[in-house]
């Protein structure tokens, strides 16, 4: 036991020693075999008495050695992976070892060294070729067997790149991960060894979780295309192993992440979609050196549009948010955002507490900071909590958008964008009505000025927002399920939230007036399938008819109030391309301001009455193809208020 410790940490010093380091020790091996070949050769063919040639000998190896090594390294031989018998290898030491020998006779030739065997040639050659690849093989079977004392989780790290290669010699010093070899689906990469553990193709996957008891697979592919991880991430799928994703090597060398920090396949991964690269002009049209104000700064989609708007260098950035805790930390960040990315000009960064329906806290901002770009992102957006607080939902989406509007338009605000959702397309539910009912608004105000641009812009789910699927299904899934699916037919749109403000910020600087813009979100993703494809690449199987002693079950609870199968993003065929092939422009009905005022007085009434009906038929009225899909269900209209029973002596 001992003994394997010691081996398993000359091992783990030999891995940890820098590349050059162990580059530089293979051709200290090799300077010392090439005169020990030599003179061996020459021992083998007189006999053992070499004394006539002794001279000879001093003349030869001071060409020999460094026209050998330089050959060597001109043939790759020290790459840090070695390939083996039937492979380039063992061709790249032939043709090494060949020219090696043609040295020899070159150096004989040149100083007239008569009297020198010739066969000694071919006897110096032979024995190179076995040193060469036999040191090689020792090696190679020196740091793949034996010595394992580690009890960690049995690894596969797939990519056999740079990134691999560094992430196995950082992992060499964790206990909890046994990193036991390399898959790649090159295949001229398949029977070497890369930082002293061997590669694999792909196709050898079931294998190693057999017989060498693979249990997780972290993907090493940092530069690969999503499309590409897509396609990697599928062909792993049918395996029973957990996989993971690994955060930048930058980083973990850096300090600014550690391998602890290995992440699930996130579905970003699994849309296969390659962001597009924003436009330099629209991306700071509306940002650079100009006063720009986001409100719900601290949720999803706002703490990401003010990420994206701190890199663009706006003189100030207003964080106008109802949360302190929220408002709080995204001030945090941004501060420290502000200093990173000054070059000369910070950023100030002003943190205020507000509600947007607040109209007297958003004139004294607006006049204050003397706004001049607002993205609105305020807004309450779960189906069901919307559908169970209707009269809240209505207040904060309709009417807090139009005091916002109003005051923008009173302060000459230059551009005001608002965050729609596809759920305002032929809406089912109090949410989709209220933020369609939001984009009327806009729209009919934008009839009364041309010194504010208002637009909106529509899409559907972002990954990682407050409430996405994703984290849900993982956490359901940790706790050993079951996996909770509203409908096994549901589909919805997604998009990375880097790239949904991105394109936000852009399409503020498309905006002529009224505009509705609508993102191209890609194909529409079955829930039920992202449920079944994360159980998989989690390690487990899903448990149902087909496989009754499965890990993870998948419960369908039904849609819920408000909920339908499928999300669209157009409420008619009228739409237009931009210059940005990402955006496209709505041409859809409006009303004109006038009546939008008459309803929104009707609806305020309404709400502050509590009168329940008459909120859903004013919605009806102004929003078409609106279609609730059930009864009115707010926790207020159907809450039952039972009066504390006093005990029998209790003091009054």
């Amino acid at each position: 036991m001992v003994v394997q410790e010691w081996i398993c940490s000359v091992k783990n010093y030999l891995l940890s020693l820098p590349r050059g380091v162990k580059r530089a020790l293979m051709a200290s091996f090799d300077a010392v075999a090439i005169p020990i070949a030599l003179w061996l050769a020459l021992m083998i063919r007189l006999g053992g008495d070499i004394s006539p040639y002794v001279h000879h000998l001093y003349v030869i190896i001071p060409y020999l050695l460094p026209a050998t090594l330089l050959v060597f390294v001109w043939l790759g031989l020290y790459r840090s992976i070695l390939r083996f018998a039937g492979s380039e290898i063992v061709w790249s030491i032939v043709k090494g070892v060949a020219l090696s020998t043609l040295t020899i006779a070159a150096v004989i030739t040149f100083h007239r060294l008569h009297g020198f065997p010739r066969s000694v040639l071919l006897i110096y050659g032979m024995l190179m070729v076995f040193y060469m690849v036999g040191i090689r093989i020792v090696i190679r079977n020196f740091f793949t067997t034996g010595g394992n004392t580690r009890g960690g989780r049995k690894t596969a790290i797939f990519g056999a790149g740079e990134a691999g290669n560094e992430l196995a010699h950082i992992l060499s010093r964790n206990v909890e991960i046994d990193v036991v070899c390399f898959i790649d689906d090159n295949r001229s990469l398949a029977g070497g060894v890369m930082a002293g553990l061997p590669v694999y193709h792909t196709s050898e996957i079931e294998y190693l979780i057999k017989e060498e008891g693979i249990e997780q697979i972290l993907l090493a592919i940092p530069n690969a295309s999503r499309r590409r991880r897509k396609e990697i991430i599928d062909s792993l799928e049918c395996y029973p192993v957990h996989v993971y994703t690994i955060p930048a090597v930058e980083d973990i060398i850096a300090g600014r992440a550690s391998v602890a920090d290995l992440r699930e396949i996130d579905i970003s991964d699994l849309l296969g979609r390659d962001p597009v690269a924003p436009d330099r002009e629209l991306f700071r049209a509306c940002v650079d050196d100009k006063v720009v104000m986001v409100t719900g700064a601290g949720g999803s989609i706002g703490s990401e549009l003010c990420r994206q708007i701190i890199g663009l260098r706006p003189k100030v950035l207003v964080l106008y948010e109802a949360s302190e805790y929220a408002l709080y930390s995204i001030q945090q960040e941004m501060e420290h955002l502000a200093q990173e990315h000054g070059n000369g000009m910070v950023t100030e960064v002003k943190a205020l507490l507000g509600n947007v329906q607040d109209r007297a806290r958003l004139d004294a901002v607006l006049s204050r900071f003397g706004v001049q770009t607002i993205y609105h992102t305020a807004a309450y957006k779960h189906v069901p909590i919307v559908e169970y607080n209707i009269t809240a939902g209505v207040l904060n989406n309709i009417f807090g958008t139009r005091t916002l509007a109003e005051t923008a338009v009173a302060h000459g605000v230059e551009v005001f964008v608002s965050i729609s959702t596809d759920k305002a397309v032929r809406p089912t539910n109090v949410m989709g009505a209220t933020k369609r009912f939001a984009e009327l608004i806009l729209q009919g105000l934008a009839e009364t000025t041309k010194a504010t641009r208002f637009c909106m812009v529509r899409f559907g789910n972002v990954l990682d927002s407050s409430g996405s699927v994703v984290p849900v299904f993982r956490k359901q899934i940790r706790l050993g399920g079951p996996v909770t699916v509203t409908h096994p037919e549901v589909v919805r749109y997604f998009m990375t939230i880097e790239e949904a403000a991105q394109l936000v910020i852009q399409a503020g600087s498309l905006g002529t007036g009224g505009d509705v813009f609508v993102l191209d979100m890609g194909d529409p993703v079955r829930i039920d399938d992202l449920a079944r494809k994360m159980i998989r690449l989690m390690g487990l199987s899903v448990k149902d008819d087909d496989n009754p002693d499965g890990d993870i079950a998948i419960e369908y609870t039904g849609l819920r109030p408000g909920e339908k199968l499928f999300e669209e993003l157009l409420i008619g065929d009228h739409v237009e391309g931009t210059r940005h092939p990402m955006i496209l422009r709505a041409m859809e009905a409006m009303i004109p301001w006038q009546r939008m005022q008459k309803h929104l007085d009707e609806l305020l009434q309404a709400c502050q009455e509590s009168e329940y009906e008459t909120i859903r038929s004013i919605l009806l009225a102004v929003v078409n193809d609106y279609a609730p899909n059930g009864d009115i269900v707010d926790h207020m209209r159907s809450a039952v208020v039972t009066p504390l029973r006093k005990e029998p002596g209790a003091l009054h």
